[in-house]
Parts: structure tokens; sequence; C-alpha cells
């Protein structure tokens, strides 16, 4: 195995946690199953990735609207006017892995994230980390690519001269592992931070006594 020397990290479910459903519990706070429908049928991940990939928020939101009743119209709209709602905290243990490679300096830290363009400057403001610890971020909206195709992991690959057999990348979507494979990356999907501290231990990148 070739001795890792960056390290690729996903954001959203992996060191912020976003979630839209903060959001919404404040609007629906006792209608679980009006929450879900909500995000399964209108505001979908389907919808969202469109502005990830870089369509302008007011057009998704227009677009939306014309798709679906008046009667969420309002709820529609909060994407826009309410999306900082939906961040949560940064996930401790993850953030703190990233604080103490930033001091040991061992490894390039780098970012490549599925975020709107319009949206992620309320995250740098919010998430020190992002600003502190990391050498640059591809941002999805910016570009106008988005994981889970192969376009953006070569565009990442070719924009930070890495070599893919020393680069590890760490996302919580599955999808998003498997393109980073195909395209040579080292990558471990996040499910929890047990998980990722056996699985860096395992590339070398922490001591098995960590």
């Amino acid at each position: 195995m070739n001795k890792i020397n960056t390290i690729l990290f996903d954001l959203g479910g992996v060191l912020i946690d976003w979630n839209p459903r903060y959001l919404y519990r404040k609007v629906w706070p006792e209608d679980d199953k009006k929450i879900e429908y909500f995000l399964e049928n209108i505001c979908n991940g389907e919808w969202n990735i469109k502005m990830d990939a870089g369509k302008p928020m007011d057009e998704a939101i227009a677009e939306c609207q014309l798709l679906h009743s008046e009667d969420w119209h309002e709820y529609i709209d909060m994407w826009r006017h309410r999306w900082q709602e939906m961040l949560g905290d940064e996930i401790t243990a993850t953030a703190d892995l990233l604080r103490a490679f930033h001091k040991e300096q061992n490894f390039r830290l780098l970012a490549l994230t599925n975020w709107s363009a319009e949206t992620f400057p309320y995250a740098l403001k919010r998430y020190h980390f992002l600003r502190d610890c990391f050498e640059d971020i591809v941002v999805s909206g910016e570009i106008f690519m988005a994981k889970p195709d192969r376009d953006i992991f070569e565009y990442t690959i070719n924009h930070f001269k890495l070599d893919p057999k020393r680069t590890l990348f760490i996302d919580d979507s599955a999808a998003n592992v498997a393109t980073a494979k195909e395209v040579g990356l080292n990558a471990i999907r996040y499910l929890n931070p047990e998980q990722l501290k056996k699985d860096l231990t395992e590339y070398g990148v922490l001591p098995k006594n960590s």
C-alpha cells in the first residue's frame, strides 16, 4: 500500500451536521410524517442536488413551486430564506481529528463537497475549521458538477494535482465512495467516529494505539 500523503474530506455528514429537518421540525413540530413527505416528495434530494451542481437557488425554488400546489409554496421558499437553520453543530469527533491532522502537518488536507455556491459562505463563516485547517476546498456549486459523477472527482484530482494512490477520500455516501474508488482514490465510507478511526489506522494514517 502506498503511503497516504493527502486526506480529502467530504463536509456534510462527515464534519458538519446538515439536516433540513432541523428547520422543518420547527415548522411542523408534531408532524414527522408531513416532514418526511415534504423531504421525499417536494424538496427532495434530487431537487437539492441541482443547486449543489450550480443551479441558482431562485430558479430552483421557482421550478419547485410550479410543480406543487400553493399550499406548499411558503414551505418551499423557506429553503432559501431559512436555510441557515438547517445547519447543526460540527461533528466533533471528526472535526477534532481534522484539527489534529492540521496541527501535526503530516498530510495535505483538502475537501470536496456537494454544496450550493450561494449557501457555502454561511458554512465558511460558522465553522472555523473550514478556514483554518484546509489548504483548499472544491465546492460543487462553484464548478457546476456534483458527486457522485465521475467528472467532479477527475476535476479534483487534476485541480489539486493529486496522486490518487496516495490520497484517502472520506465521505458518508456509498455512491460517492464507489466513484472515488473507480477513479483510483483510496476511499472510506464514514459511518461513525469509531469505524473511521479503525479505517484510518488500517491505512496507516493513525497509529495503532490511537
